[in-house]
């Protein structure tokens, strides 16, 4: 209900690398649309420097609409429903990107980003492809054009994307590929309901994603036809860290980076989350660091062969929805405890100005 105290969650313990174990390289899966949660990281914010800064970045970037956004996202009582995207999609963006930045500060440097939908965004804004600003801004723009387009959204099947084949179509498409048996299809509210229910008598399980838009459908290409002008319009470079992208299952290309085309088309494309972090997985052992809100990504991973014998492992950053802020204090520390157990940053800039204070 509006204006109860946050609940404090309960933070379940997940594997990590032991500290003879220094095989492992980082990569940091940053989580989208469908992950967000009221005051999402907001236990951070002033209490964590590099945080607050990367946050107020990306609010100042956005002018007036970034003053709305940070207003909205530490109100106890949000004038906007976290479902609109136009609210979503730029705070989403923000703290992955801010958790990014703090993760960066503990002197962890990543072998690899894999971003899920709006995150690999923010993945691009860490490898250098665009500024934080810049790329907040094409977030919004994206979004504030979609606002246009009729009700739509998405929703998880327990299901592969050739059992749900079946069941498309007046505009419902396979919009997101998360594991073998997690299957996101996107499209217009009224197709997309019918189809909850016939797969419901089909046997299937399902669920809501938090989305009024349904992202990942080609149904939305008449409301982005200006998208890869404004894509043009900033600056674009060469990635400087490996990113795998959703898009495509495979590392970014330098071409791809500076292709307005290719990010003007990500809504209404589908996400190949799984196949990505297969292709990912293939290359080694890996400490997969949730960088964002909730552990969503985290539960995906948790089912890839390489994680559940043991090779790699998961660590998220923060619990699985709205805490008090204290709690978000308290995972973030264990979170670089264990980081710093596993390794990856046995002493990062964080550590040695706190020592020489």
């Amino acid at each position: 209900m509006p204006g109860h105290t946050p609940r404090v969650a309960a933070l379940r313990p997940l594997p990590v690398p032991s500290t003879s174990d220094r095989s492992r390289r980082v990569a940091l899966l940053l989580p989208g649309q469908g992950s967000q949660y009221r005051r999402m990281a907001a236990g951070l914010y002033d209490s964590e420097p590099v945080f607050t800064a990367a946050m107020d970045e990306v609010f100042t970037a956005l002018g007036k609409a970034g003053r709305e956004l940070r207003a909205d996202w530490l109100d106890v009582r949000p004038h906007r429903s976290l479902d609109d995207a136009v609210r979503s999609q730029p705070l989403l963006f923000a703290v992955d990107h801010a958790l990014g930045r703090l993760v960066l500060d503990q002197g962890v440097e990543p072998a690899a980003l894999l971003g899920h939908s709006v995150g690999e965004m923010a993945a691009a804004a860490l490898a250098g492809v665009f500024s934080a600003g810049d790329a907040a801004g094409l977030v919004l723009d994206r979004v504030r054009r979609l606002a246009s387009a009729p009700a739509g959204g998405m929703l998880a099947v327990a299901a592969s994307a050739a059992q749900v084949e079946p069941f498309l179509g007046a505009g419902v498409v396979v919009g997101a590929v998360n594991a073998p048996r997690h299957t996101v299809l996107a499209g217009p509210r009224p197709a997309l309901d019918a189809v909850a229910g016939r797969l419901t008598a089909a046997g299937f399980a399902s669920r809501p994603v938090a989305s009024d838009t349904a992202f990942h459908s080609p149904v939305l290409a008449p409301w982005l036809a200006g998208a890869p002008a404004q894509v043009a319009s900033v600056a674009r470079t060469p990635p400087s860290r490996t990113i795998y992208s959703g898009r495509t299952a495979a590392p970014l290309s330098a071409d791809q980076a500076v292709d307005p085309g290719f990010w003007a088309a990500h809504p209404v494309t589908p996400v190949l989350f799984w196949p990505a972090l297969d292709a990912l997985l293939s290359t080694g052992d890996y400490l997969l660091v949730e960088t964002g809100p909730g552990r969503t990504l985290t539960g995906i991973a948790r089912r890839h062969p390489t994680v559940r014998r043991g090779a790699s492992a998961v660590l998220p950053l923060l619990s699985g929805g709205p805490v008090a802020e204290e709690a978000d204090r308290a995972s973030w520390h264990a979170a670089v405890a264990e980081l710093r157990a596993s390794g990856v940053c046995p002493v990062g800039p964080a550590a040695a100005r706190a020592g020489s204070s």
